[in-house]
């Protein structure tokens, strides 16, 4: 009997279903495209950080409406309503009240984080957040805790730990319990504030430079990075076990943070700048700007790899964030291979910089090709550390066997030295067994 039509070989793991239907991951992009359309003939009175929070808004509802409707994901984490109890809900939202107060106090603490620097319209979002947020915890919390079936969780343990009360108290619970909250205190002030500069930018973008291919490379280079980061700042907000978008670990490893941050500010001005300056400052344009023909071709590879990276980001949905676990995603451009946005990225910086680097002398070109590997590097490290940390998932494993044996890449394990490369994983005491550390649980 022949095989179903798109089935797996005898022998090949079927390709497990992704966390996030590709229906809803794209309604959320719409939705938030969508929004800013609006915003286009919104009276320009409104602070930029506010008109951002109504974009954020827009797309979490382009996503949590259909996934909770449709794709019913509450029934993941959630069962029927059972006896509630006051006295833990008053301890999980004391422990909320913690978790907040330990970010509070590392931006209290660290200069970056002043409210009239750099992060000021985060701190201009957070004056709306914070009271809503604290108008509907009590209640969130209360509806949730009866569907849980271990009520007994890290913001629990949280709230137990704040009032002296350490039986029950796991430390590993707690340790990615912060984790995860400092997963989203660093990433969410940076993303949020690219995006309300994106934003302002975009809004007020003069779209009569949008005469040939050089003033289209331009506005549609920034406004996919706008994307990008528009999805992303909404998805480290929004993590919560209603939707099934909450942090199941993050990452357990000082290496594997230290691989993720490095690409980030404030860290990024000082090894960027000191260590992997690799651009001369020259645009890929400059060379090519005299051969129209080439300079189209060239730039349409780039926004190609763009494309590429920002389907990645929507792939995730409401699930994106670095350092953490938060579902397995199998669809889009997952389904070819395990680091599409990584690839993508990392080719179209090879596209911009090496026109600029083949016109230059030989050392010069070559030592920039050098530092540029460098950074390709910190990347790899990134995807190996990632790898590692998702391991421990069941699903992640069928995954990663599937691409193995059906990924767009899988034929380059077989190019000597690539095999080796592609199979090697970093070794961390923290990944020697999954009961080293305990999954963490966000609100």
């Amino acid at each position: 009997m022949s095989r179903a039509r798109g089935a797996a070989p005898k022998g090949v793991p079927e390709r497990p279903a992704s966390a996030t239907h590709a229906g809803v991951a794209w309604s959320g992009a719409i939705c938030m495209l969508l929004a800013v359309t609006v915003l286009n003939f919104w009276p320009p009175v409104h602070q930029i950080a506010h008109l951002a929070l109504i974009v954020m808004a827009a797309t979490a509802l382009g996503v949590f409406v259909p996934d909770l409707l449709w794709q019913k994901v509450q029934r993941r984490t959630l069962v029927a309503a059972s006896a509630g109890s006051a006295a833990r809900v008053l301890t999980k939202l004391l422990g909320l009240l913690g978790s907040v107060g330990f970010i509070a106090l590392l931006y209290w603490l660290f200069p970056e984080y002043a409210s009239h620097g750099f992060y000021a319209n985060y701190w201009a979002g957070l004056r709306v957040v914070l009271p809503l947020w604290a108008l509907v915890s009590l209640p969130y919390i209360y509806w949730v805790d009866r569907r849980l079936r271990e009520p007994r969780d890290a913001l629990w343990q949280m709230g137990r730990l704040l009032t002296l009360q350490w039986d029950d108290v796991s430390g590993r619970v707690l340790g990615q319990h912060l984790l995860g909250w400092l997963v989203k205190g660093y990433y969410l002030p940076l993303m949020f504030t690219y995006f309300c500069d994106n934003l302002d930018k975009l809004l007020h973008y003069n779209l009569n430079q949008l005469h040939g291919f050089r003033g289209v490379y331009d506005w549609a280079y920034f406004t996919l990075y706008f994307i990008d980061v528009a999805l992303v700042s909404m998805t480290y907000l929004m993590s919560l076990k209603l939707t099934d978008t909450h942090i199941r670990s993050t990452e357990p490893s000082v290496f594997g943070w230290i691989a993720a941050l490095v690409c980030y500010e404030p860290f990024w001005s000082l090894i960027g700048a000191q260590y992997i300056a690799y651009d001369n400052g020259r645009g890929w344009g400059v060379w090519l700007g005299d051969s129209p023909g080439l300079y189209a071709l060239w730039g349409s590879l780039i926004l190609l790899m763009l494309v590429i990276y920002v389907w990645s980001t929507i792939a995730f949905g409401a699930r994106f964030s670095n350092l953490t676990h938060r579902g397995i995603i199998t669809n889009g451009p997952y389904r070819y291979s395990k680091h599409p946005a990584y690839l993508a990225k990392n080719l179209s910086w090879w596209l911009i910089s090496m026109p600029f680097m083949l016109s230059v002398s030989l050392a010069q070109s070559l030592r920039c090709c050098l530092l540029l590997c460098m950074l390709n590097g910190i990347y790899y490290l990134r995807a190996k550390t990632e790898e590692r940390h998702l391991s421990l998932d069941p699903v992640y494993q069928q995954y990663a066997r599937w691409i193995e044996l059906r990924g767009l890449l899988r034929g380059l394990d077989r190019l000597p030295g690539i095999g080796a490369l592609a199979r090697w994983r970093p070794s961390f005491a923290a990944y020697s067994s999954p009961a080293r550390f305990t999954p963490d649980t966000s609100p």
